[in-house]
């Protein structure tokens, strides 16, 4: 009989704090995200109304060496103040690491070191009455002694169980010590819990790997005798018998199952070759395969949280948790992604599962998770919080996670529309199985300016991104018509509008009278009327507000004082719109340039070359070039956190519009030497135009580097279908 378990669901939350090791580099998130250096970080966490803080008690960050003194500084005060906050900790000795410098997976003394860590950790704070030792040892051990990404970098199925088991004694001989001094403190153990499925040629191979995904769970419930579908394999790559036996005669069960899931951890594999890129090619001793995310060729999609949680629900019966819920992508998708996780642990609780939380993972957001951590790039995806201001800036991630912790039903518009993970553009691949999507009807944003550069890109991301839309044309809403906007708005009903319309020839908007009114008039009553409703807006400006005399980037506080009447037209725009709608988002950018269109820069520059074998710029004027996907993107993000007044949204960096051009010209593989770089005041433009206008963000730096950006041009351009989801490669 089902039934509910009597407790409320929880919220809990963790902040990523991986110490990895890659050769001898060790690379820290709490120290990548500031988490280790702010303290009132433990004050964001407690807000959220969760009750508990998957905490990191790292081995590596309080011993950087065997044999050294261990540091307790940066522990003994974040715990103390995590104990006055009210959070109660999960305390986190390893998460995806080795260990110290002087032992690793793979030492056969690390199952007691590790065991001598947990008891000081445990002397040192007793009332802590939670603990996961290790973090995911099978998907670590799978990194770290398989697959060759982590440090000892094995690549072979001897070292992968070297890995797992001194990782699972480690564990039990923890729980041992610690219980020594803190009798009932409950084992959280957490788990990547994939799933595999395959063609029928295969499914040998998928019913292997759906056994293994199972074994931390098994080996440390004693469950891994003579009878279990991995004994002969175990002892065939070299597993001891009396290691397996030791399991079974010091069995651990978890308290609590701690159940991760991702959608790359889902996977197909597919004998059929001929379908897949070679980079995905791959196999066994016995056949070749390609494998890829399910959720890219399987046409029933992946089965997600809820179903994880049924099968562990099915084999263990035991109490689960949800422990880390987190995906890098644009924040509608971590939106629903947060969002089905929750409503999963409440299906599996309606079917009679024991699923006590859900954890909000990577409040701090995350660094090199694309490529698994061994590169250093900088690439970094946001969670709650995103970093990359002054101060850790809140996402809609926080207001959700908020609600749920209430029991209130969310109420982000972007709920309304499924993730991409249920829509029929995942599938990359030839559909394995009759296609099934979810389909629901949610309410549009609402963009101006169909014949622009910038109102079609919104369309095309807002179609990436499942966010659905109505594109307007002049006919059907003129800006500057009251009547024609009141219209309108009632008509489609947005739960945002964004205005991409807007005159934008700057010499001639010094002659045009249209430029006042469509840039000021238009602005104005557009902000009116969508204060009067309560929609959010979000509109653009121009770098041309600023003179130049600075000298250095511009930052939102700085004041306008514009030279041309482009830039007053642009000025007032923005003072009539934050005048009548006190929560508008006023974008300030910069020369665009794109791959949807051909009346930008680069194109321009391109063309010449290739024509006419000549280009004229100006050395002397300086700006930040904008790739249009990254503007579009980022400016939706800020839509969904709800932001609101002047933000700068440039790519990172400056150059001249002569510089800009041979950068081109180097990337197209064309002849730099053929720009010729000459003063402003040669190009004979009607309008006079600042020395330098480049943009920075005193707000929030998260656009990418322009290096970044054009290197995406080129690629986007030789796409029939750019994919701009993510910003920096």
């Amino acid at each position: 009989m089902t039934h509910l378990p009597r407790s409320p669901l929880e919220l809990w939350v963790g902040p990523e704090a991986t110490v990895s090791r890659v050769g001898n580099e060790y690379l820290d998130q709490s120290e990548l995200s500031g988490f280790a250096s702010r303290p009132e970080d433990v004050a964001r966490l407690a807000s959220l109304g969760a009750s508990r803080v998957r905490f990191p008690v790292l081995w590596e960050r309080v011993t950087k060496a065997l044999g050294d003194e261990p540091n307790w500084t940066w522990s003994d005060g974040r715990l103390e103040v995590v104990k006055s906050s009210g959070l109660k900790p999960i305390a986190g000795l390893l998460h995806h690491g080795s260990g110290p410098t002087g032992t690793s997976l793979v030492d056969d003394a690390f199952p007691e070191l590790l065991a001598r860590y947990a008891r000081q950790v445990a002397e040192r704070y007793p009332w802590i009455d939670a603990w996961t030792p290790v973090n995911e040892p099978l998907t670590t051990a799978r990194f770290a002694g398989l697959y060759g990404h982590w440090y000892p970098h094995g690549r072979d199925e001897r070292t992968w169980w070297a890995c797992l088991k001194n990782e699972l004694m480690g564990t039990v001989l923890a729980m041992r010590a610690i219980r020594d001094v803190t009798p009932g403190a409950l084992l959280v153990q957490t788990e990547d819990l994939g799933c595999t499925r395959a063609t029928p040629k295969l499914q040998y191979q998928a019913d292997f790997e759906n056994v293994r995904r199972w074994l931390t769970f098994d080996l440390l419930s004693g469950r891994v005798d003579r009878e279990h579908t991995m004994w002969k394999f175990l002892r065939w790559i070299g597993a001891d018998e009396r290691d397996l036996a030791w399991f079974q005669d010091n069995p651990l069960p978890p308290d609590i199952l701690g159940i991760n899931a991702y959608v790359t951890s889902e996977r197909f594999l597919d004998h059929r070759l001929h379908l897949y890129p070679k980079e995905v090619h791959g196999g066994n001793e016995r056949d070749a395969y390609a494998d890829v995310e399910a959720v890219r060729v399987l046409g029933e999609g992946m089965g997600g949280f809820r179903a994880r949680l049924l099968e562990a629900h099915e084999r263990y019966g035991a109490p689960m948790a949800i422990t880390e819920a987190h995906l890098g992508c644009t924040r509608e998708e971590q939106l629903r992604w947060l969002h089905d996780a929750w409503h999963a642990a409440e299906d599996a609780r309606l079917e009679g599962a024991d699923v006590r939380a859900v954890t909000v993972w990577s409040a701090f957001g995350a660094f090199e998770w694309n490529s698994l951590l061994t590169r250093r790039e900088g690439h970094y995806e946001p969670g709650l919080w995103d970093v990359r201001a002054e101060k850790p800036r809140p996402t809609a991630l926080v207001t959700l996670a908020r609600q749920l912790a209430r029991g209130e039903e969310p109420s982000h518009p972007v709920l309304d529309a499924p993730g991409w993970w249920a829509r029929s553009h995942r599938l990359l691949y030839p559909a394995f199985g009759a296609v099934t999507v979810e389909r629901r009807r949610a309410r549009p944003i609402l963009v101006t300016g169909a014949t622009g550069t910038l109102g079609r890109a919104f369309a095309r991301v807002c179609e990436i991104r499942g966010l659905p839309y109505v594109l307007t044309r002049r006919d059907v809403l003129d800006i500057a018509d009251a009547e024609s906007v009141k219209s309108a708005l009632d008509s489609v009903r947005p739960w945002a509008v964004v205005n991409a319309a807007g005159f934008v020839r700057v010499d001639d908007a010094e002659s045009d009278s249209r430029n006042d009114r469509e840039n000021v008039d238009g602005a104005a009553i557009l902000a009116a009327q969508c204060a009067l409703r309560g929609i959010p807006l979000v509109t653009y400006s121009s770098d041309l507000v600023f003179d130049g005399s600075k000298g250095r980037p511009y930052v939102e506080s700085d004041a306008p004082n514009p030279l041309n009447a482009y830039g007053r037209s642009k000025r007032a725009a923005e003072e009539a719109t934050l005048a009548a709608h006190d929560h508008a988002l006023v974008v300030r950018t910069s020369a665009f340039f794109g791959p949807w269109d051909e009346y930008n820069f680069v194109v321009h520059v391109l063309r010449s070359l290739r024509e006419r074998g000549e280009v004229v710029a100006a050395e002397d004027a300086v700006v930040s070039p904008t790739y249009v996907p990254d503007l579009v993107n980022a400016s939706l993000d800020l839509l969904i956190d709800a932001e609101f007044g002047v933000w700068h949204l440039a790519n990172e960096g400056a150059l001249s519009w002569a510089d800009f051009a041979r950068v081109v010209a180097e990337q197209a593989n064309l002849d730099s030497a053929l720009v010729r770089g000459v003063a402003t005041s040669e190009l004979n433009l009607r309008a006079p135009r600042p020395a330098y206008t480049v943009l920075s963000s005193e707000r929030g730096r998260i656009m990418p580097a322009f290096d970044s950006a054009l290197h995406r041009f080129f690629r986007d351009t030789r796409e029939e279908t750019p994919t701009v989801l993510g910003a920096a490669d």
